[in-house]
């Protein structure tokens, strides 16, 4: 039963908790991390004792409390929780509580609903907290005018959900980033003031902050406490660490973010409603593995999260890029279907007009110059391989050079007095406007019913800047974010079994808002392994390995000219929505036998690779990277070990392998289908012997786990795969495997 009367509330699950006290005017933050335990009355009273601060010199006069509505009338000098006026007055939100309800839940979590009012404004606010049972805590915020309120509108500046830091908190790691090397992370310490990080693209972008984690000095992967915060939200976006020097309430500082809006963005007339994304946040006290975690979790509770095995794609962009010949592509699928592969998606290049990259968006429907039967011959031909298919689209961009931009100028979002410089050599439609919007659900419903295609990779390659319409320059960017959502909710709905794979030039538009209604994400252009075990690695801090694509390009990089090994590119794309990226018909028998090996190894490991836990060593040596996945119950693991350059050193020395269950005994198997690295050694470590070639070497885990492995010395651009498992004698019927979801028969 919901509980209306207690004075404190106190959600918890998986080891964390948040606990809020129903202050007047407005209810107070008393704790968000590590859960405390079940806390009698006597001990929830010392908490509230004890939440209260000092009142400091020449400050109010009252303790300042950190509320769940920071504003500056509860002399919070920081950044406020909202900001609007009135017609330029009510300026200074003022709430006070009107009603709360709290629905614990008996799995763990649940959900704390507050209402709060201004009644200057005629503004009502929700603010719903929602504790997953990972431990994975959303915050929902709607703002309302009252039906009654005065006539003029209400301008919404901004929107921040804030939770509180602890001192402890002291160093801020988020990231940014560039095409082709998304997701690079960067450190600094949290000093006085506001870390601030914006987003102005219509899209997370190339440079996202992804995830702004805080945390106690020097935590890494394995150990550390760290709290972090995503903005679910596929639009522009604001995160926020900030530390003023009254600290906030008996906290520190406070984490936090929102959507950033643009000027009259959000004009809120009586009776309509803003609500802001929702920003989740985690707590944990084992590092950023242990964030990781919750969220993996998180997502794969989902209803909507895929449940059958991930098919291995092969995708034909830097296969044939434009050159859109059928007989060609006729020969690519059968290779294809010889090597393993179980989705074939045709890229760019296959609609009207659309032999380069400087015309034909917008116009979606099948060149008759080039494919003059349509797809169908393709499609049919891939079906009969025993294939899925699936094509590219942009649908939210259009070229000046299409019949959709010279019929309908007026569809395209930039200023009345002239559109700005084009990106990609594309502008972007206005999918605000119910015109372009049941236009491109028309186009898309059409082909998805005609050719029977079961996965669209939807591409948003250009940035938007001016993003205004009409006559008067509206701001129009935000917009575009909820209709997107429609659309391909739309079409989702249309087509139940469709799966869309949001790609924005690469990694741009990454996050749990496209997420909701998207099944992978295509993590970066670049397919050079150097490269590609970075991306992969810190994508991994959101993202379990099943929603990423990751795939096998030529020896060559597309993106970089960089010649990789064999072993590091088919060992890189293992960890991931597996496929590949490359012209199959030039590749020799030796290649596409390794190829081959590869996809049958993918699928031997799928169900834990898609469904154990992803664990990430910490190294000194930037150079060498350890990682892998874990079944839950610790009975199996693959680790990939892999050097990207050289070192000081010439013994790197023994290496704990993370995610072990030190009681137990493995047997270590390295394998060797894919080939083995390039070692720079004379001989390896004893253990590596006795491990290769087919054979187990058993060792205890307290061996693995707390003294470790000298680990075998390779050469730049090389990598080792390891299996461990659980002899069958250790492995009872609850002991067999890691949980996985259910899986339906494969394509």
């Amino acid at each position: 039963m919901p509980d209306t009367t207690a004075r404190i509330h106190t959600l918890r699950a998986a080891g964390t908790a948040l606990i809020v006290e129903l202050t007047e005017p407005v209810p107070r933050v008393l704790h968000w991390g590590a859960d405390p335990g079940e806390l009698p009355p006597d001990a929830l009273a010392a908490l509230a004792l004890t939440g209260e601060p000092a009142v400091l010199n020449n400050s109010i006069d009252l303790p300042r409390r950190f509320t769940v509505w920071p504003t500056e009338a509860d002399g919070w000098s920081g950044t406020p929780a909202h900001e609007g006026h009135l017609a330029g007055t009510f300026a200074a939100p003022r709430l006070t509580l009107t009603g709360s309800r709290h629905r614990p839940r008996t799995a763990g979590g649940g959900e704390l609903t507050l209402q709060l009012t201004d009644a200057g404004a005629g503004l009502d606010a929700t603010l719903t907290y929602r504790l997953e049972p990972s431990g994975v805590l959303g915050v929902r915020t709607t703002l309302t005018r009252r039906a009654d309120a005065d006539p003029a509108p209400y301008d919404v500046v901004r929107v921040t959900t804030l939770l509180p830091l602890p001192r402890r908190a002291a160093e801020i790691l988020d990231f940014t980033g560039k095409w082709s090397r998304e997701r690079s992370p960067q450190r600094r310490p949290l000093g006085f003031g506001s870390h601030v990080r914006e987003v102005r693209r219509g899209k997370p972008g190339l440079d996202s902050p992804y995830q702004v984690t805080v945390g106690v000095p020097g935590f890494g992967f394995r150990g550390g406490e760290v709290w972090a915060v995503h903005v679910a939200w596929s639009g522009d976006q604001r995160y926020l660490v900030e530390q003023v020097p009254e600290g906030a309430g008996v906290h520190a500082a406070v984490l936090g973010g929102g959507d950033l809006l643009r000027a009259g963005e959000i004009r809120l007339a009586p009776g309509q409603s803003y609500t802001a994304p929702v920003c989740h946040f985690a707590w944990s006290d084992q590092g950023l593995d242990g964030l990781a975690d919750r969220f993996h979790t998180f997502l794969r509770a989902r209803p909507g999260h895929p449940r059958r095995p991930r098919p291995v794609t092969l995708n034909s962009w830097e296969a044939v890029y434009f050159d859109h010949d059928l007989d060609r592509l006729l020969r690519l699928a059968d290779k294809a279907a010889e090597v393993g592969v179980e989705r074939f998606v045709l890229d760019d290049g296959w609609f009207r007009g659309r032999r380069s990259d400087d015309a034909g968006l917008g116009d979606w429907s099948v060149d008759p110059a080039v494919w003059p039967g349509g797809l169908t011959p393709l499609v049919d031909h891939v079906r009969s391989l025993g294939m899925e298919f699936g094509l590219w689209v942009e649908p939210e961009m259009v070229s000046l050079d299409s019949d959709l931009a010279r019929e309908h100028p007026e569809w395209i979002l930039g200023p009345a007095r002239g559109l700005g410089p084009s990106a990609r050599h594309q502008h972007v439609l206005d999918l605000s406007d119910t015109r372009v919007w049941h236009h491109l659900l028309d186009a898309l419903d059409a082909l998805v019913e005609k050719y029977g295609i079961a996965c669209l990779k939807w591409d948003h390659n250009r940035e938007l800047h001016e993003s205004v319409r009409g006559p008067a320059d509206r701001p129009a960017g935000h917009a575009q974010v909820p209709a997107l959502y429609r659309l391909m909710d739309a079409l989702r709905e249309r087509h139940p079994a469709l799966e869309i794979e949001s790609c924005a030039a690469g990694g741009g538009r990454v996050d749990l808002g496209i997420l909701e209604r998207a099944d992978r994400v295509w993590a970066s252009d670049c397919n050079d392994p150097v490269e590609r075990q970075a991306v992969q690695r810190w994508t991994g801090q959101l993202l379990p390995p099943e929603l990423v694509g990751t795939h096998v390009g030529p020896g060559t990089s597309h993106t970089t000219a960089r010649v990789g090994s064999d072993t590091l590119r088919l060992v890189t794309a293992l960890f991931g929505h597996a496929g590949i990226e490359q012209d199959l018909t030039r590749c020799s028998a030796g290649e596409l036998a390794r190829l081959a090996a590869w996809t049958a190894l993918h699928r031997e490991l799928r169900p834990l690779l898609h469904g154990g836990r992803t664990v990430r060593a910490d190294l000194a040596d930037e150079a060498t990277l350890l990682h892998g996945v874990v079944a839950h119950d610790g009975s199996a693991a693959f680790y990939c070990w892999a050097r990207l350059a050289t070192s000081p050193e010439g013994q790197y020395g023994r290496v704990r392998l993370p995610g072990l269950a030190p009681e137990a005994t493995y047997q270590v198997r390295v394998r060797t289908e894919l080939g083995l690295p390039s070692f720079h050694q004379v001989s390896g470590p004893a253990w590596l012997s006795a491990a290769l070639g087919g054979g187990r070497l058993t060792l205890p885990g307290s061996v693995l786990t707390v003294a470790g492995l000298p680990m075998p010395n390779l050469n730049p651009g090389q990598a080792l795969l390891l299996e461990l498992r659980r002899p069958e004698n250790e492995q009872g019927p609850d002991r067999a495997a890691t949980p996985i979801r259910p899986a339906a028969a494969g394509p």
